[in-house]
């Protein structure tokens, strides 16, 4: 069966946690459990896709989910120029591996690219993992010089999913 990519609803937010700790996890070492943070997960999910900012498009093949990807759209403020007063902010674009190399992560990241240019996003920006970045290339992405970050002190790790 090929693999179907459709938007996301708040039913999916189960599902669609496991694949986020599957993720993350597999990337560091997990400081919070499974369980609970794949409740937290799916309570912050369903409540995006019950009406916000976000959207998530999902794929599914072989009877379950495989892989997923969630867009931001970040208001900028009122601008008298010529610049669009949007951006795009894509995030956590995973596909299982068994799935890798069969253009799905590219079809999942042109599902956020067409709702950005849809909307009139003057850009699109992520953070790649090492292994992403090629994939992201290959659709324009380019690393920007005009952009400053400032990290701030971390709070310790049992408060970060206390909130």
């Amino acid at each position: 069966m090929a693999p179907v990519i459709r938007q996301a609803r708040p039913a999916d937010a189960p599902a669609l946690a496991r694949l986020r700790f599957e993720f993350r996890a597999g990337l560091d070492a997990s400081i919070e459990p499974e369980q609970p943070f794949v409740e937290r997960c799916r309570s912050w999910m369903a409540d995006r896709l019950s009406g916000s900012a976000w959207r998530c498009w999902l794929v599914e093949a072989s009877g379950g989910l495989v892989g997923s990807v969630w867009l931001q759209l970040l208001e900028k403020m009122p601008n008298p120029v010529g610049e669009p007063e949007l951006h795009g902010y894509v995030t956590n674009l995973y596909v299982r591996a068994e799935f890798r190399g069969a253009g799905v992560g590219s079809a999942l990241l042109e599902r956020c690219l067409a709702e950005c240019r849809s909307r009139g996003a003057d850009a699109v920006f992520l953070w790649p993992t090492p292994r992403s970045r090629s994939l992201y290339e290959r659709h324009g992405f380019t690393v920007r010089e005009d952009l400053l970050e400032r990290r701030l002190e971390r709070p310790p790790a049992h408060a970060l999913f206390q909130r």
